[in-house]
């Protein structure tokens, strides 16, 4: 089996078969972490979870590139961000529901930001408000799901004090959250393994030779699997709308790459997912 670490079936892109995509999914045994990205899409992501007995799970949270509204484009997407005011207590009450494993996705997005007048201010309210919901995972005793993009100076620097500051609260023989999309490069990579954080691959890796070499170097305890879907779809469905079936595709390139069988991918993953969001 696999396990789609970070999946957003709960966004308006499935919609129209949504039921369709998770039970397509569950058939051919990948089952999935739906992940919020603000009040709205985690209630819609705890409500998918409860729906199914098993194999569907929620993470709660607030994106970084939800604190303000904004308009954000990239090769998949298009849309406009609505400013949501972060509410400790009504995550905290979604993020008590069983089928609830992580609170995500969280963390700083300085990439759509170029265009800001307001840049120190808008910065400074997304660390605020990572560091909170940091704060909530740990008082939950939940694992985190980090978001960062063109931020890591910023974001090793909160996590390195965070963990400083609550290091005899946070798990110890365990990863205690995990870079979602890791996109940066061994020594990064390196750095977060030493914060007691795992790092999980997209479809990105099915196009790009670019981290061929981290992953062939991985020790097999710190990485995990995801679709990010809709977005980042794999080869070879590149222009299509991404599903957690196609998880698939991430594990079969990190299979050739570390001349392992996708059988062994498969448990390889599926076990650091079931270890992290202990499920």
């Amino acid at each position: 089996m696999l396990i789609d670490t970070h999946a957003h079936v709960n966004f308006k892109a499935f919609q129209a078969d949504d039921d369709e995509v998770i039970r397509r999914s569950l058939a051919a045994d990948t089952w999935m972490i739906l992940v919020g990205s603000e009040v709205k899409t985690s209630k819609r992501a705890l409500e998918y979870a409860n729906k199914y007995e098993k194999g569907v799970y929620a993470a709660v949270g607030l994106h970084p590139m939800h604190t303000r509204e904004q308009k954000v484009e990239g090769e998949d997407y298009n849309f406009i961000t609505r400013e949501e005011e972060f509410s400790y207590d009504v995550y905290e009450k979604l993020a008590q529901f069983k089928k609830v494993v992580a609170v995500g996705e969280i963390g700083l997005d300085y990439y759509h930001l170029d265009y800001a007048t307001d840049m120190a201010a808008l910065k400074r309210k997304q660390k605020q408000i990572f560091t909170r919901q940091l704060e909530l995972a740990k008082n939950l005793k939940l694992p985190v799901i980090i978001h960062c993009r063109q931020a890591h100076d910023d974001m090793l620097e909160i996590l390195k004090a965070f963990k400083k500051d609550h290091k005899d609260s946070l798990p110890k023989d365990k990863a205690w959250g995990v870079m979602h999309c890791f996109s940066g490069d061994e020594e990064l990579a390196w750095q977060y393994f030493k914060l007691g954080l795992n790092i999980s691959f997209t479809g990105l890796i099915t196009f790009s030779a670019q981290w061929d070499d981290l992953i062939r170097r991985l020790p097999n305890d710190k990485f995990m699997v995801e679709t990010d879907c809709p977005y980042m779809t794999p080869e070879p469905f590149r222009g299509r709308r991404n599903e957690p079936l196609f998880v698939k595709k991430v594990a079969e390139r990190i299979a050739e790459i570390k001349n392992l069988s996708l059988e062994k991918i498969s448990e390889i993953t599926t076990n650091n997912a079931k270890i992290l969001f202990n499920i």
